[in-house]
């Protein structure tokens, strides 16, 4: 594969209650100059703020209009709150790119990553590229929360023990795949919530595809700002990565 072979990235966002944040990110999206097409594909996950009149303004506004042509839009509304896994798996089955991308709704990853993030499928080096915050010296990275971090790396290592899959940063937002790596994993998701990165880890192991990590910036938000994630979920992880790597074939 080269960059002939690849010419459309679809941009799986998923979307609930980020109206904040969204026309920024978007914005965002949008501008990042790349040699392929852009599919964005924004799915809300029944969000209860402004969010869902924001993409409903996006979807009748012409691509022409918005002043990026290579840029094309898919807004999926689902019916109610599933589950960050859920809409991105409805985001992969929405998927037509040649490379598939996951992108937060909110500021904590910056699109400008994503030619060092997709160069490595581009040139046939790697099947799956994950973008690591902890691979930059920590300061140029804003961690909110030092027991989050902690726990994060104990799962990590937790991960990394039973997929076989060595990562510095398994619970990153920044996830890409091929299309063909994501067309054989995507049959077996089953996670609605947070379990989905651990899940997509431990088929990437189960699967042999060949996975790579580049460093990428990151700036934390708190739950003031928005984050969703709680201790409810860290604690589900523990067994979302015991039973994706043990007990699902």
């Amino acid at each position: 594969m080269n960059e002939f072979d690849c010419k459309k990235l679809s941009i799986i966002i998923p979307v609930y209650n980020e109206e904040r944040t969204l026309r920024k990110l978007i914005n965002a999206v949008e501008a990042v100059s790349l040699p392929l097409k852009k599919e964005i594909i924004l799915v809300d996950d029944g969000s209860t703020d402004g969010s869902r009149e924001i993409l409903n303004q996006l979807i009748h506004i012409p691509t022409s209009q918005v002043g990026y042509p290579q840029v094309e839009y898919n807004v999926v509304f689902l019916d109610k709150n599933m589950g960050k896994g859920a809409a991105t798996k409805r985001g992969f089955e929405e998927a037509a790119g040649d490379i598939i991308l996951i992108q937060d709704a909110d500021l904590e990853y910056n699109p400008q990553e994503y030619p060092n993030l997709i160069t490595p499928i581009i040139e046939n080096k790697a099947d799956v590229v994950y973008g690591s915050r902890f691979m930059k010296p920590e300061q140029k990275n804003k961690i909110i929360y030092k027991s989050g971090y902690l726990f994060s790396q104990a799962l990590n290592w937790m991960s990394n023990i039973l997929s076989g899959v060595k990562l510095t940063d398994m619970y990153t937002c920044y996830k890409v795949f091929s299309k063909d790596s994501i067309n054989q994993i995507y049959p077996h998701l089953k996670s609605k919530r947070f379990g989905i990165d651990p899940e997509l880890t431990a088929w990437i192991g189960k699967l042999h595809f060949k996975v790579i990590e580049v460093p990428i910036s990151y700036s934390g938000r708190t739950y003031q700002d928005g984050k969703k994630i709680n201790w409810k979920d860290g604690l589900a992880a523990i067994w979302h990565i015991i039973r994706f790597n043990l007990f699902i074939k």
